[in-house]
């Protein structure tokens, strides 16, 4: 199992695990990663300073990714846990906590002060490893996502 940067062939395969897993827990293609124009081109979408993209390769099959960068609308001291979805072969091995501290270590590397992330309330087992790593709920969103089909919205402070 290897966490890496995203390379540019790997767009292809992570554009279609974020949106089989949006169809498979039946979440709205509207208002959502399904048609995020940075789903087209994750790449090309987490090249500037203070924003990166993991992929999870595993065997030498990319199963997935998550990424960082300042959330969209604020102010540079609040970043977005962005796009983490996995393909249902690496769900339930320890992946997703795994690439959650990895997205933490880079967000505080990269000195934000928050992290911030929109979900759904059916993806049950993301949102534990949220709230069991310090994410809140909110009562509303914050920022400029695009992503008005979510209705969870969490934010964790970074400096605890």
């Amino acid at each position: 199992m290897t966490i890496r940067k995203i390379q540019p062939e790997d767009n292809k395969k992570i554009e279609q695990i974020i949106k089989a897993a949006l169809i498979e827990f039946e979440l709205p293609t509207t208002g959502t990663a399904f048609e995020d124009p940075e789903t087209l081109s994750m790449y090309d979408a987490y090249q500037k300073d203070r924003e990166v993209y993991y992929v999870l390769e595993v065997e030498g099959e990319v199963l997935g990714g998550g990424g960082i960068k300042q959330l969209k609308g604020s102010d540079e001291t609040i970043c977005e846990l962005q796009k983490m979805y996995f393909d249902p072969k690496a769900r339930g091995n320890g992946y997703g906590q795994l690439f959650f501290h990895k997205c933490m270590e880079a967000a505080k590397d990269f000195n934000y002060e928050q992290c911030y992330l929109e979900s759904a309330s059916s993806l049950k087992a993301a949102i534990h490893i949220y709230e069991k790593n310090g994410f809140k709920h909110l009562t509303s969103h914050i920022g400029d996502t695009g992503h008005f089909s979510c209705s969870v919205w969490m934010l964790k402070e970074l400096n605890q």
